[in-house]
């Protein structure tokens, strides 16, 4: 029996919505790996500084992104910066289950009791009661711990649920109707309930 084992790439970075609009363009397009590279690496799409560095990115993001659908690829590359942000936010959740169970149960439980805002000690106590699931949780060093929490909450802010990394304060978020639809046809009823996490009441 295989033992539990979250996946995660949140210390590959936040939502990155302009690399992740050039990304969701080429896989529209079905890029052999010739044309990816010669992309990527070549023509330097992403506009990274080092080859490497454009790799890097761009790999991680397609490997969010293939998790979803052409329609979520293009609501990214065609829609506004809110839309193109929010289905973003939706491939950061497919790919990383740690962030899903961060928002259905952190995230809600301050909206819940209307805490106001997010403290920085949350996500270590969050991986602390998540390593009783995942031994490999214990074995993770201090400043990737750190960088993950950076990210998470940096997508928060980004996609509007934190007012900003700074004060931390806690945000409705007004989940755009092509992102409900999105969702729905596709049945992923899971990540359209954690867009909705600032509507949790106490009830």
């Amino acid at each position: 029996m295989h033992s539990f084992h979250y996946g995660s790439d949140l210390i590959g970075g936040s939502l990155q919505v302009r690399e992740s609009r050039i990304v969701a363009d080429l896989l529209l397009q079905d890029p052999s790996p010739e044309q990816w590279h010669e992309a990527i690496q070549q023509q330097n799409r992403l506009q990274k500084r080092a080859p490497a560095s454009a790799k890097r990115v761009a790999h991680a993001i397609r490997k969010r992104l293939e998790r979803l659908d052409a329609p979520f690829w293009r609501a990214i590359r065609d829609g506004d910066d809110e839309l193109a942000t929010q289905v973003v936010f939706c491939s950061a959740l497919e790919r990383n289950l740690l962030l899903v169970e961060f928002i259905e149960t952190v995230l809600k439980d301050a909206f819940v009791t209307r805490a106001g805002v997010l403290e920085p000690y949350h996500w270590n106590e969050f991986l602390d009661e998540r390593s009783h699931r995942d031994s490999a949780i214990a074995t993770w060093t201090e400043s990737s711990r750190k960088k993950m929490a950076q990210v998470v909450y940096r997508m928060l802010a980004e996609v509007g649920l934190l007012n900003s990394t700074r004060n931390m304060k806690l945000q409705n978020l007004m989940i755009r109707s092509e992102v409900r639809v999105l969702l729905d046809d596709s049945y992923r009823y899971r990540i359209k309930a954690c867009l909705e996490v600032s509507n949790a009441t106490g009830l």
